[in-house]
C-alpha cells in the first residue's frame, strides 16, 4: 500500500517524525546556548537534554554548529525556488518582490525583526566564529542552488548563472547584515523598515545596471 506521501504528496509519518525530532534536539542545544554560551555546552550535554544518545544525535546533525544553523536549512534553497515559482516575472524581479516581502513581515531572514528570541539567537549566530564560518556553507549552497534555477529560467552558461546567483545572494546577505546592524543597535524594527525598503530597491536596481560607478 503506498504511504500518504505518496498518495497526497504530504510527507510520511516517518519523515513527520523524523522533522520533528529534528526541531526537537535543535531547539533544546540552541536553549543551552542561549543560557550558558555556544563554547560552554557539549554535545554530550546537548543529548543529555535532549533525551539522545551521542550517535543518534550526530545521525541528525554532522556538527555541534548544525545544531544551531538548523533553523537556516528551509532557507538554503528559498531564492532558488522564488525563481522556479516565478511564472512569467523576471527572476531578479521575483527575488527583489520576495525580499520586500520579507521586510513588510518581518522575516527575521531580512534582518528586520526586533522580537526578544531571535535578537538572542543572532547575538548568537554573529557572536560565535565556528557559526559564522559554518554559515558561509549555507549561504555557498544557496548560491549553487539558485545559479541552477537561474540557468534554467533564463539560460546562459555555468559560469554566467554562478556570477548573477553569486551577486544575487551577497546583495541579499548585506541587506539583512545592515538590517541586523541597526536592530542590535537598539532601532526598533518598524522605524528601520523605510530605510530598509530604500536601500533594497536601490541595491537590486544596481544588480539590474551592473556596476557602471566604479567603471
Amino acid at each position: 500500500m503506498p504511504s500518504d506521501s505518496t498518495t497526497t504528496g504530504t510527507p510520511g509519518l516517518r519523515e513527520r517524525k523524523k522533522q520533528r525530532r529534528y526541531e526537537a534536539i535543535s531547539e533544546t542545544a540552541i536553549a543551552l546556548f542561549l543560557e550558558r554560551g555556544f563554547e560552554q555546552v557539549s554535545v554530550a550535554e546537548v543529548a543529555e537534554a535532549a533525551e539522545v544518545s551521542k550517535p543518534t544525535l550526530f545521525r541528525y546533525f554532522a556538527s555541534k554548529e548544525d545544531l544551531v544553523l538548523h533553523r537556516f536549512a528551509d532557507h538554503e534553497d528559498e531564492a532558488a525556488r522564488v525563481v522556479t515559482a516565478r511564472g512569467d516575472t523576471p527572476a531578479l524581479d521575483a527575488l527583489h518582490r520576495h525580499f520586500l516581502a520579507g521586510l513588510e513581515r518581518h522575516d527575521p531572514v531580512t534582518g528586520l525583526c526586533d522580537a526578544p528570541a531571535v535578537l538572542a539567537f543572532h547575538r548568537l549566530l554573529y557572536g560565535t566564529p565556528s557559526l559564522v564560518a559554518r554559515l558561509h556553507g549555507y549561504q555557498n549552497r544557496s548560491e549553487q542552488a539558485l545559479a541552477t534555477a537561474l540557468r534554467t529560467a533564463h539560460g546562459g552558461t555555468p559560469l554566467e548563472s554562478r556570477l548573477a546567483a553569486g551577486q544575487i545572494i551577497t546583495v541579499q546577505r548585506i541587506l539583512a547584515e545592515e538590517n541586523w546592524r541597526r536592530i542590535a543597535a537598539g532601532e526598533p524594527a518598524a522605524a528601520v523598515h523605510p530605510a530598509a525598503v530604500t536601500a533594497t530597491n536601490s541595491a537590486f536596481e544596481q544588480l539590474r545596471t551592473g556596476v557602471t560607478r566604479y567603471a
